[in-house]
This record gives C-alpha cells, structure tokens and sequence, in this order.
C-alpha cells in the first residue's frame, strides 16, 4: 500500500509540473499572435489541462473500459465546475467579456444535448457517436482559430497605427516584436519560439506520465478500500486528472486573470466532452443501463444509474456558472458558494450511495 501511496503522489506532482510547463509554453506562443486571455484559456491552455483525460480515457477505453472513459469525462466537467472555478469565483468573482465567452458555452451545451440524447435515446454510444462529437471538436477549433487570429491581426493593426501616431520617426518592420513591446503596457521578456515549443512537448510527455501513475495506483489504492469503479471514475480519477485545471485557476487567481481560468474551465469541460469522450467512444463504443435505478447493489441500498444522476448533473452546474455570466457579463460569490455545495453533495452520494 505504501509504494501505491508514493506512486500516486509522484504521479500528481508529475501532473502539476507537466500542466505547468505546457501552459507556459503554449501562453506564451498564443501571446505572440496578441490572443485575448479568455480565447487562449478557451483553446490552448484548455488543450494543455484536458490532455490528462485524454490520456486517461483513451487508455481506459484500449482496455476495454469504456463506462471508466465515461465516468472520467464527466466527473471531470462536474469537478472542474463545481469545485475548480467554483473556487475562484467564490474567492474572487470577476467581469467576463460576454461575446468571448458565448462560443464555448453554445458549443458545450449543443454537445450536452447531442450527447445526452443519444444515450437517452439509443442507449448505445457507438463509433459513429464517437467520431460525431470529434467533428464538432473539429469545428470548434476552425471557429476560435479564426476568431483568435482575426482578433491578432486587429491588435497588430491598432499597434502599428498607434507607433505611427505616437512616434512617426520609429522605423516599423511588420515582424518585429519591438512594436508590441512598446505598445505593451506590462511589458514581459519573452522566450524564444524553440524554447516555448520545448516546454509544450516536454509538458505533454510528463503529463502523460503522470496521468498514468495516478491512475494505475490511484486504483489500486481505492479499491484496497472496497470503492467501486464507478466512484473512482467520477471522484478520484476525475479529480486527479483535473488538477492542470486547479493548478492553472490557482495561478490565475493569484496573478489577477480571472477571465483565463473561467475560459479554461469552459474550454476544458467542452474538450472533455467532445474530444475525451469522442476519442474514448471512437477506441471503445460501450451501452449504458435503461435510465432507471441501476440494480447493482452497494452496501445493500440501491444508487442511481449514471443517466438520472451525473448527466443532468453535468448541464445544470454548467447552466448554474455560465447562464448568469453571458446575461450580467459577470461572475458572482454567490455562484461559487452554491456550486461548491452542490460539489460537496455529489461527492456525499456517491461515498454513501
């Protein structure tokens, strides 16, 4: 027990150190096209954080456990909701720029329908579900890449008019990067391109790593104490391979962009259903239960099947974060509060369920 114990603990700081040098790297590579801080948390960093589902899923799904690909996915986007930027919000709310926000949250919630449809429904996630939401996963990126790269033009395009009106006897050259740190108010050493790509593919790889030993012995240390897989897949398997996310909010909260942690969150929980759960469906297609009380007993008492329970779950804490957000254009404590309650609810029933 004590070697799982030391194992899982390697593997989590893996995960925090592979998070942090794969965020740092594709910032600051995003940084240089003059993306806004909600569109490089939407797409990059969310990327960067999903990639230890990524790798949990798939292997999940190779194996022949496609309900354990699911029950990651989902615990994932209820844990990064309800726990993760509940935090931050809680601690610090803060104003969100509505139009950045709203392609995410539309593609999430068009995902969440299909997605909840199709097993309510058929019952049945089979491969073509799975590359179905890898289209919309597709579709998404084309979507923000273009909007990113528009919006970097426009920035580069008022940067340079703005050295011209300010300063007309500055010699402007379009690749030069001394113009943006002129223009820049907080001015920041960047590294060079080879060095941000480096920690990109180092990051990736430690993740991966670490993704693996938190699973394989996270496991094994749950089930010495009798949890069930289901548990483990939503509670200790979706926590652990969420922590990029807490680490990445943590970050965020401490520098003061509260709108890069609520665009990861958002990004994440998209790519979680759309990439994780696509990829692991593609590898693994699997059938749920009728969406009734599932029969399988624990400690004698009946607990409910995942499709009455987790996925309404899923939407209405993401109703509950970003509902409000996209009418006010700002996150409030209360939110926060009553997310972390439900969070805290949700881990109770399933422990005594």
């Amino acid at each position: 027990m004590l070697v799982h114990i030391l194992w899982f603990a390697l593997g989590l700081l893996l995960l925090i150190k592979g998070g942090d040098w794969f965020v740092d790297g594709a910032t600051d590579i995003a940084k240089k096209f003059h993306i806004p801080d909600l569109l490089i948390g939407a797409t990059v960093v969310s990327i960067g954080t999903t990639l230890p589902e990524v790798m949990v899923s798939a292997n999940s799904a190779l194996a022949g456990y496609g309900a354990m690909a699911y029950g990651n996915a989902i615990g994932s986007i209820i844990c990064n909701t309800a726990f993760i930027a509940a935090l931050t919000i809680a601690i610090r709310p803060s104003e969100v720029n509505r139009n950045e926000l709203i392609r995410p949250v539309v593609f999430f919630f068009v995902a969440a329908a299909f997605y909840a449809g199709t097993a309510y429904i058929t019952g049945n996630f089979t491969r073509i579900t799975g590359v179905i939401l890898l289209c919309i996963f597709v579709i998404y990126m084309i979507v923000v890449c273009r909007q990113a790269f528009a919006a970097g033009r426009a920035a580069s395009a008022k940067s340079i008019i703005s050295d011209l009106n300010g300063s007309p006897s500055y010699q402007l050259d379009d690749d030069s990067d001394d113009i943006n740190d002129i223009n820049d108010d907080n001015p920041i050493k960047k590294s060079p391109v080879w060095k941000s790509i480096l920690f990109l593919a180092l990051g990736a790889g430690v993740i991966a790593w670490g993704a693996d030993l938190l699973v394989d012995h996270g496991v094994a240390i749950a089930e010495a104490f009798g949890v069930p897989q289901t548990v483990i897949s939503l509670t200790f398997v979706a926590l652990g391979t969420s922590l990029p996310e807490l680490v990445t909010a943590i970050n965020s909260l401490i520098k003061g962009h509260g709108a890069l942690s609520v665009g990861n969150i958002c990004g994440a929980n998209l790519f979680n259903l759309v990439l994780v759960s696509g990829i692991s469906i593609t590898i693994g297609p699997f059938s749920f239960s009728t969406p009734t009380f599932d029969t399988t007993m624990i400690n004698g008492v009946d607990y409910f099947n995942s499709l009455i329970m987790d996925t309404p779950l899923m939407i209405i804490v993401m109703v509950i974060m970003t509902i409000p957000a996209l009418i006010t254009g700002k996150l409030k404590r209360w939110q926060g509060i009553l997310l972390l309650c439900i969070y805290a609810v949700f881990c109770l029933v399933q422990f005594c369920l």
